[in-house]
């Protein structure tokens, strides 16, 4: 096409008739006038993303053994040997068990919650219907899938169905950051709305400006009204960051998401929800804590100078005859040698026979 006055007249129409298209899909939301097209295009490409996924290994093996057979002649056999090599080869895949690993695990939780669900694989990354992060998996009406139900796998809330063809649907993954869920703290039951942020944690607006809240707590999904689109219980994050209340009415906390969005393969679409809140009860059961050795130290006797050169041993002291010293020295202090000698007459004689005290004589002359 030249570029001509009339072809750029076009080019703006069309862009401006596209502007409109999309303000009236965003401002009609659920009722949308352009859902219709939107699940047409679905039903069309769906079966294509499906054929292209199913496609993709089959020919990966061929061009392998095509390039490692060495001889043209021996092609065909070749490959025949390779597929029935492959069949058998089929149960200890890593990448079968690993899918195995992911059902048994969804399969547990869904148990857990008591949550009707259909397995189903995510065949495409980002649909075409303009979402951020979404993905395609390859259920759809035909299956029993609706819009609005609730997705999920062994780690937890993956998102929700946004739109649905006949064998395809559209997933709204949780960290989009136009999607928004009603959570529960665990044990506190403190409400908040989870909002996502990519790849980076979800933020979490508590209703309680004053709630208490720690890194570590969890969350879990509080439920809509008649279960869409989510159903209750379901595990959402951890607590990673909190942010300061500063006396506002709510409360911002951060949170990491127990799902990995960016490795999809097996997920549930809740078909059927619990008949009772399941509450907690699809948590993971938290990691015991070591349990700290204890170390018990015995003290031994001490020993030391009593301070006249003589060893006090607390445990023993005994005098020679047996019988324990007071102050604990097992050495008593030596006999003196030289006792003081006894006084025979401890009173003088009186040397006046008269009994005077002062030792006069009479007069008479007696003595």
């Amino acid at each position: 096409m030249r570029d001509t006055r009339e072809s750029r007249l076009l080019l703006v129409l069309l862009i401006a008739v596209a502007f409109a298209l999309i303000t009236v899909d965003i401002r009609g939301g659920a009722n949308s006038p352009v859902d219709g097209a939107r699940q047409a295009a679905a039903a069309v490409f769906g079966p294509v993303e499906n054929g292209v996924a199913a496609a993709v290994d089959p020919v990966g093996n061929a061009i392998g053994a095509v390039r490692d057979s060495g001889k043209r002649h021996d092609k065909i056999s070749t490959l025949q040997a390779e597929n029935e090599a492959l069949k058998q080869k089929l149960g200890s895949d890593a990448r079968n068990r690993s899918r195995l690993s992911q059902l048994d695990s969804m399969l547990k939780t869904a148990g857990e919650g008591q949550y009707g669900i259909k397995a189903a694989q995510v065949v495409a990354i980002g649909a075409a219907q303009g979402f951020s992060w979404t993905v395609t998996i390859d259920a759809g009406s035909n299956d029993g899938i609706k819009r609005d139900m609730t997705v999920l796998n062994g780690d937890g809330l993956v998102g929700r169905v946004t739109t649905v063809g006949p064998s395809t649907a559209t997933v709204l993954l949780a960290n989009d950051p136009d999607f928004t869920v009603g959570t529960r703290m665990e044990n506190s039951d403190e409400l908040g709305f989870a909002t996502g942020h990519g790849d980076r944690p979800l933020s979490v607006q508590l209703l309680n400006g004053k709630a208490k809240v720690n890194p570590g707590d969890r969350l879990v999904t509080f439920g809509s009204q008649a279960d869409k689109p989510f159903v209750p219980g379901v595990p959402v994050g951890e607590v990673v960051r909190v942010d300061p209340s500063g006396g506002a009415l709510t409360r911002t906390i951060y949170v990491r998401p127990f799902v990995g969005f960016t490795k999809l393969d097996i997920v549930g679409v809740v078909v059927e929800a619990p008949r009772t809140d399941p509450r907690d009860e699809v948590l993971p059961a938290k990691p015991k804590p070591t349990p700290t050795p204890t170390v018990t130290v015995t003290a031994t006797p001490s020993q030391a100078p009593d301070g006249q050169g003589n060893t006090n041993i607390a445990d023993q002291h005994a005098n020679p005859d047996g019988n324990p010293l007071p102050n604990g020295n097992p050495n008593p202090p030596p006999a003196n040698a030289n006792p003081p000698a006894a006084n025979a007459n401890p009173n003088p004689p009186n040397p006046n026979p008269n009994g005077d005290p002062n030792g006069n004589a009479n007069a008479d002359g007696d003595q």
